[in-house]
């Protein structure tokens, strides 16, 4: 029996049909692990015919995370992974299609982030236009699996999350997320901090000296891993506070805020002290997701759908894209048909050297020894431990959330909910291939020998290629890098936001609150012109 991993997630998940006069999901309760057999067929979520007939075989849950309508899994073969494919079938009265839609999401992050609510689907909107949709978990995210994890030794234990969702801790879960999880945390009491009843100078200087020394403490920890002299820094910095003229509930807060960050620097440094055991674990990169992960998904997809010609139309965000743009590349050069009917890049492109991204911040790990000595990136406990900082007082992390969504484009119930259950542990092995992209020649296979940029003028796949005006991650400037590189009679490009606003930013062309009515349109007339074209 296999024990599915669930990741964090704002459940209610399997109501969520029923429920679309919410933009959100009902607040969950404490949900625990279905057994999955590694035969099991493909299931469904058919509960009216399974209620309405004692006599239907019964069918192992669905893991309450998964929205779909399906789950399936398709295995790598020689890889030892079999990897999560979440399908939303159309319904009846949709337009017919002729190709299923693969979605591809971006680094470290599982399906989550094309399925927010009943309100928000990326995917359950491109099924309601005919199109079979299918999001791929590539390897090491969300529900995907190893081949050995049929054990029960290797099964997933659960706890509720600060969000209320449900999260893995498992043996690879070695950063520990409980002062997040504290109902005295930081997180569910910045509304009470009462700073901005200060007006008396002094104190608010003393105040902003001492945020500002907290925030120079974590980037030095995280930076240099100096665990034990930040650990002595902080005590210094709570005997100041202790005799400081700051009082009633700022003191407090200050007090709890010093607690909060001790404990993540103890976590973290956990985490660093057990890396060299999870190298085993985390010995991919972006190849192995192109060579072997996405060949397999495209041919189970192409097996389970009705596709006439066998080409599949694709849509892929961020790293998503880049890996479709990979694959044309690979078959411009070999001269070869791609199996792709037409794809959609959503903030995505393979050379970033024109631009003034913020995946910069990825070069302290292009040496290929800092990557080894960290073998794993985990990014969604970064992100969840970070949140609370950039959403609330004081601020020390405010620059997170442009990151993600343009201001007002994203409710915020919503934005919590990508952050604290879309993102996954990602190889450094991964991070280390993706920074290619900042050098000359853009992005490069992992022995240096290839660039995938240099044969996409032999495209013969549509192309349509989105940028968000105020995407931070990928530019307008990054995605046109790329898009003029393909064929001008095959690439159609488009950057979303004005001047004066709204604006997108990296996520917002997924699940940004204009989204619906602005950008979607937009994918579904170019793939539905392209589905017609078919090659038999």
């Amino acid at each position: 029996m296999l024990l599915q991993p669930i990741p964090a997630t704002v459940a209610g998940a399997a109501a969520r049909r029923s429920s679309g006069d919410s933009p959100l999901p009902p607040r969950p309760r404490r949900r625990f692990l279905a057994p999955i057999r590694a035969d099991s067929p493909p299931i469904s979520l058919s509960s009216a015919s399974a209620s309405s007939s004692s006599a239907a075989p019964s069918r192992p849950h669905k893991p309450p995370v998964c929205t779909a309508d399906e789950l399936h899994y398709a295995p790598v073969d020689g890889a030892g992974w079999r990897l999560a494919l979440w399908r939303y079938k159309p319904p009846r009265n949709a337009p017919v299609r002729n190709h299923p839609l693969m979605l591809l999401s971006g680094v470290g992050t599982n399906a989550i982030g094309f399925d927010l609510s009943p309100g928000a689907s990326f995917a359950r909107h491109m099924s309601s236009q005919g199109f079979d949709t299918w999001i791929v978990e590539v390897r090491g995210a969300g529900l995907s699996m190893r081949e050995y994890e049929n054990s029960a030794e290797s099964g997933s234990l659960t706890i509720e999350d600060v969000s209320g969702g449900i999260q893995p801790l498992d043996k690879q879960s070695t950063f520990e997320t409980a002062s997040l999880q504290s109902s005295n945390g930081y997180a569910s009491d910045c509304d009470d901090l009462g700073i901005v009843a200060l007006d008396e100078p002094p104190l608010l200087a003393e105040l902003s000296n001492f945020f500002d020394r907290i925030s120079k403490l974590m980037e030095e920890a995280v930076i240099n891993g100096n665990f034990h002299e930040i650990t002595e820094k902080v005590s210094a910095l709570s005997e100041m506070v202790e005799s400081s003229t700051i009082i009633g509930p700022v003191r407090e807060e200050s007090l709890r805020l010093l607690k909060n960050f001790q404990d993540q620097l103890d976590s973290w440094e956990r985490f660093v002290s057990t890396q060299m055991d999870l190298t085993s674990e985390y010995n991919w990169d972006f190849d192995h997701y192109l060579e072997e992960d996405i060949p397999a998904a495209v041919e189970y997809i192409r097996k389970h759908s009705k596709t006439k010609d066998g080409k599949l139309l694709a849509i892929g965000h961020s790293m998503g894209g880049i890996l479709l743009y990979a694959m044309l590349s690979r078959s411009g050069f070999e001269g070869v048909p791609s199996n792709l009917a037409a794809i959609v890049t959503l903030a995505s492109s393979v050379d970033y050297t024109t631009s003034n991204s913020s995946m910069k911040l990825l070069l302290p790990l292009a040496h290929p020894a800092q990557a080894l000595n960290v073998p794993a990136v985990p990014l969604g406990t970064l992100l969840a431990a970070a949140y609370p900082w950039a959403s609330g007082p004081p601020y020390l992390f405010s620059w997170l959330n442009p990151q993600i969504s343009a201001q007002d484009m994203m409710h915020p119930e919503l934005l919590s909910k990508l952050v604290f259950n879309n993102f996954c542990t990602v190889p450094a092995k991964v991070v280390l291939q993706l920074t290619t992209a900042f050098r000359e020649g853009g992005l490069c296979n992992r022995n240096g020998t290839f660039s995938y940029k240099d044969h996409l003028r032999e495209c013969q796949t549509p192309v349509l290629a989105l940028a968000g005006d105020k995407d931070l991650i990928c530019p307008p400037e990054a995605v046109y890098e790329t898009a003029k590189l393909i064929p001008k009679h095959k690439m159609k490009h488009r950057v979303f936001g004005k001047p004066q606003g709204p604006h997108y930013a990296h996520y917002d062309l997924v699940g940004g609150r204009l989204a619906i009515d602005e950008v979607y349109p937009c994918i579904v007339e170019f793939l539905s012109r392209h589905d017609l074209d078919l090659i038999i």
